[in-house]
């Protein structure tokens, strides 16, 4: 069953999910979905060309052809895509359930400190809840995680 963790409280969706790809990908090794709008996916792909020195992070986006997606550690997705390559971790920084998430090994879901975004993370904080997934919170108030 998939692992579920919010993160709560990021100051930043966008910088907050560049560290965790940092960390996923560099130190962990994991191949990372990441679900986002049209608007934020640009940011997060912006935001990664410039994100660190010395830690490049690969990326692509989920409309790449077939032999780009396989290589890359991370690819960038709109909600609803199809065909993603990958199937261990899947970060959500989007207002919706993602679908397909259930075939992920992890998803993490990332909220900031706006009330709105808060009012959407509880719906899918239910969502998850009502179907039996164990959900961890992580609250990132007192720093970034």
């Amino acid at each position: 069953m998939t692992e579920i963790d919010f993160h709560f409280n990021a100051a930043d969706k966008v910088s907050h999910a560049c560290r965790l790809l940092r960390k996923a990908v560099v130190a962990g090794g994991a191949r990372v979905v990441l679900v986002a709008d049209a608007d934020t996916l640009d940011a997060v792909d912006a935001a990664l060309w410039q994100f660190s020195a010395v830690d490049f992070i690969g990326h692509c986006r989920s409309d790449s052809e077939a032999h780009i997606l396989a290589r890359s550690a991370v690819v960038l997705a709109a909600p609803g895509a199809s065909a993603l390559p990958h199937q261990q971790v899947m970060v959500n920084l989007g207002d919706a359930v993602p679908s397909g998430f259930e075939r992920f090994e992890r998803l993490i879901e990332v909220v900031t400190g706006d009330e709105a975004d808060r009012v959407m993370s509880r719906a899918r904080w239910r969502h998850y809840a009502e179907r039996g997934y164990a959900l961890k919170r992580h609250d990132l108030a007192g720093g970034a995680a």
